[in-house]
C-alpha cells in the first residue's frame, strides 16, 4: 500500500530521472535513447581527450542532463541556456553536456569525466545529482560546480533553483475556472518538497476561485518517462478530470489530454507551445540562461563564490507562458494580474489563513509562509485529500 501521508522526512531519496536499458523488451525509442547516451559518452570522452590542445585562456562549461535534450521540458530549457552561453561568449567558452545521465553512480562517473577532461564550471541539472556532486566538488577543489534544486553547498558547490510554485499559482487560478467537473489532475513526479510544494499552490488558487474544486494527484515516480506520464494522464481522465496539471518532463501529458477531447493542460518547464492553443492554455517556462550566463562570467572573471539562488516570476527565472484564445478574457485578465502582483512582491502565494492538511493551523490571515518551510515543505495544505495513486506495476515506499 502506497502511504498517502508524506511523514517527516529525515532523508531524502535517492532518485532517478531517467534509467534507459536496452533489453530485449525494450522499445525501439529506449534503445535509440541508450545508443545516444552511449555516444553522447563516447563523444564527450573524445573532447576531453583532445582538451589539452584547448585555448588556455578557453573556459569549459559542462552540464550534465537528466533527460535528453529534445525532451520539450526540463532539460530542453536548461540545453537553451547552454546554447545562450555560448552565444554570449562565442571562441571565449567551450561546452559540453552529457544527456539521459541517470542520478547515482553513473552520474558522479560523467561528472568526474568531466573534471578530469578541464572543465571549469559543472552544471549537474537534477535533484537527484545532489550527493554527486558534492562527492566529486570535494575530489575537484579548483573546478566549481552549480547544483540544480538542491540545499547541499560547499565552498565550490553553489545551489540554484526557481520559485516555481509561483507559476503554480497562476496555472491553479486559471484551472480553477475551466474545470466544468471540478476535478484537477496532477501529475506529480516525486514527492520532495520542490513538488508538494507546487500541489499545494496550484489548490489553493484553484479553490480560492472555485471552491468545489477537487484535486487528484497521481505519482510517476519519475521524471521523464512519456509512457508512464501518459498513462497518468489517462488515469486521471478517466476519473474525471478535465484539467491536467503535470510535474514531469514530457509533452506526453499534452498528447493524452488532446487525444481524449475537452481537457485541459499547462505546459511544464517549457512552452510546449505546439499543444496550444488547446489543450495547452498556458506554460511555465524555466528560464536559466541569464543564471548561466552570470555564473559562467564570474568564474571567467574570478569573482565566483558558493551562493544559493532563488528567483520567481520577478527576476524572470519562472515565466508564464502565452495565455491562449481558449481562456476566456476575464480570467486571462485576472490570471495576469496575479502573475504581475508575484512578480512584484505585493502578493506571496502563500498567504494566510492556511491550514495544513489534519486541520491544524498554519499561516494566520495575512502572513506568509517563510523560505525555511517552503523549502523543507512536507505536507498537503487543508482540503486536499490523501488519495493518492502511483503508475507502474508496484507500488513501494517513496524511500
Amino acid at each position: 500500500m502506497c502511504s498517502s501521508d508524506l511523514g517527516t522526512w529525515v532523508t531524502w531519496p535517492n532518485l532517478s530521472r531517467l534509467t534507459l536499458m536496452a533489453s530485449p523488451q525494450s522499445t525501439f525509442w529506449e534503445k535509440t535513447m541508450t545508443m545516444k547516451t552511449l555516444l553522447a559518452g563516447a563523444t564527450l570522452a573524445l573532447g576531453f581527450a583532445s582538451g589539452a590542445f584547448a585555448d588556455a585562456h578557453q573556459t569549459k562549461v559542462g552540464f550534465v542532463y537528466v533527460g535528453p535534450v529534445g525532451d520539450g521540458g526540463w532539460t530542453y530549457e536548461h540545453n537553451q541556456a547552454r546554447l545562450a552561453v555560448e552565444a554570449e561568449f562565442g571562441d571565449a567558452v567551450e561546452t559540453v553536456f552529457v544527456e539521459s545521465v541517470p542520478e547515482g553512480p553513473d552520474a558522479e562517473r560523467v561528472m568526474s569525466q568531466m573534471a578530469l577532461g578541464g572543465a571549469d564550471l559543472i552544471f549537474t541539472t537534477s535533484f537527484g545529482y545532489m550527493d554527486p556532486t558534492i562527492n566529486v566538488a570535494a575530489k575537484f577543489p579548483d573546478v566549481k560546480f552549480e547544483h540544480a534544486t538542491g540545499f547541499k553547498r560547499s565552498d565550490n558547490v553553489s545551489t540554484y533553483s526557481a520559485r516555481f510554485y509561483e507559476g503554480r499559482a497562476v496555472q491553479g487560478h486559471i484551472a480553477g475556472q475551466m474545470t466544468t467537473s471540478n476535478i484537477i489532475g496532477y501529475i506529480g513526479s516525486f514527492p520532495i518538497p520542490e513538488v508538494v510544494r507546487g500541489i499545494n499552490s496550484a489548490y489553493i488558487h484553484a479553490k480560492a476561485v472555485n471552491p468545489d474544486v477537487e484535486f487528484k494527484i497521481v505519482w510517476a515516480y519519475t521524471w521523464f518517462d512519456p509512457a508512464k506520464e501518459a498513462e497518468a494522464a489517462s488515469v486521471l481522465i478517466e476519473q474525471g478530470a478535465d484539467v491536467i496539471l503535470q510535474h514531469t518532463d514530457s509533452t506526453a501529458p499534452q498528447a493524452a489530454a488532446q487525444s481524449a477531447g475537452n481537457v485541459v493542460t499547462f505546459g511544464q518547464a517549457s512552452d510546449m507551445a505546439e499543444f496550444g492553443p488547446f489543450p495547452r492554455v498556458s506554460s511555465i517556462i524555466d528560464d536559466w540562461a541569464p543564471y548561466y550566463i552570470a555564473r559562467t562570467k564570474a568564474v571567467m572573471d574570478g569573482t565566483w563564490t558558493s551562493t544559493d539562488t532563488w528567483d520567481g516570476i520577478g527576476a524572470g527565472m519562472v515565466g508564464i507562458g502565452e495565455i491562449s484564445s481558449a481562456v476566456p478574457a476575464e480570467i486571462k485578465a485576472s490570471a495576469e494580474a496575479l502573475r504581475d502582483s508575484l512578480a512584484d512582491g505585493s502578493y506571496h502565494a502563500f498567504t494566510g489563513p492556511v491550514n495544513k492538511q489534519d486541520g491544524s493551523a498554519w499561516l494566520a490571515a495575512g502572513e506568509t509562509a517563510d523560505d525555511g518551510t517552503l523549502a523543507g515543505m512536507n505536507f498537503y495544505v487543508e482540503g486536499i485529500r490523501s488519495e493518492e495513486r502511483r503508475v507502474g506495476k508496484e507500488c513501494r515506499s517513496r524511500w
